[in-house]
């Protein structure tokens, strides 16, 4: 990062076709978790692995906590996409934690440098949150409020999402860049990690033919190394454990030049998640704070 804020966007994000491979880490925020130890791990995920970005997960209410992950992200040298979390108790928790955030993005002269989107949920449509035209209203509302800052504004959802809902044709329009969820271990046809390409090409592909040529990111992207509830597969030959977790993202780095020759800039896929501490399953580190398995993915081919 410059030694002081600057005073525009002006040519300060790469290019979205640059933006491919592995890109970062989704990170659960539950804990609220303290600068020190934002900082610590998002320099380890600049440093160790690479990765230009955090994929915020969860939420924090705590006050001024998005400030928070915005400065250790700056010192850190990484951006963010940041999240309304909604939940899964039907509350409007959420009304305060979007105008939190906003209050956060206007005010913090670093936030627009740090943050790359705002995610309006994560699987909201799956969850039924809101009414489809009035989850688009809040994202057109949010566009227009970020404007000036010029944040892309989307949702965090499955393929299924959409689908369940008709399409949702009119979200995949309000959104600026598609933020997909590729979990192919729930899919009825899974089996094991190195044999899941057809299930992500599957979504993908449902993605690229509605997405009127957008940016795409797997944001909520993993296998997991273990079963518990809620994590449960659709599939009897669908094989949960570590050495599957990472078979998952070799898989990936295999298939580096197939991502990048998507339309709209390639996509970029992140890790689902940073540690098993926040997800049970899903971690690249262990609760040990060892690595799971090694993991050097691929940033570019």
């Amino acid at each position: 990062m410059p030694s002081t804020v600057p005073t525009t966007l002006d040519n300060w994000w790469c290019d979205y076709s640059s933006e491919y491979a592995f890109v970062g880490f989704s990170y659960e925020v539950t804990d609220c978790q303290s600068v020190a130890e934002l900082q610590n791990d998002f320099t380890n995920i600049r440093n160790t692995f690479n990765g230009r970005y955090v994929r915020i997960y969860g939420f924090c209410d705590r006050s001024s906590f998005y400030d928070d992950v915005v400065n250790a992200a700056w010192r850190a040298g990484v951006g963010v996409h940041a999240l309304i979390w909604f939940g899964f108790d039907g509350d409007n928790l959420w009304q305060g934690r979007r105008d939190a955030l906003f209050q956060s993005l206007s005010s913090n002269a670093k936030a627009k440098f740090v943050t790359r989107a705002v995610q309006f949920g994560s699987e909201p449509l799956f969850d039924k949150v809101l009414p489809e035209d009035t989850l688009a209203q809040q994202i057109k509302a949010a566009k227009q409020t970020l404007s000036s800052l010029r944040i892309p504004v989307t949702i965090s959802e499955l393929a299924y999402g959409y689908q369940e809902q008709g399409g949702a044709q009119e979200i995949l329009n309000a959104i600026d860049i598609i933020d997909a969820h590729m979990l192919p271990f729930f899919s009825a046809q899974a089996s094991t990690a190195s044999k899941s390409w057809p299930l992500v090409v599957g979504d993908l592909n449902w993605f690229v033919v509605h997405g009127n040529g957008k940016k795409i990111y797997l944001t909520e992207n993993g296998w997991p190394s273990r079963t518990s509830e809620g994590v449960q597969p659709n599939s009897p030959q669908a094989v949960a454990n570590v050495e599957n977790e990472q078979a998952y993202y070799a898989l990936l780095d295999q298939h580096c030049s197939d991502f990048k020759a998507v339309a709209g800039g390639g996509v970029g896929w992140f890790a689902h998640i940073y540690s098993e501490d926040m997800e049970p399953g899903y971690g690249i580190y262990g609760s040990n704070g060892a690595l799971k398995f090694p993991f050097r993915p691929r940033t570019s081919c």
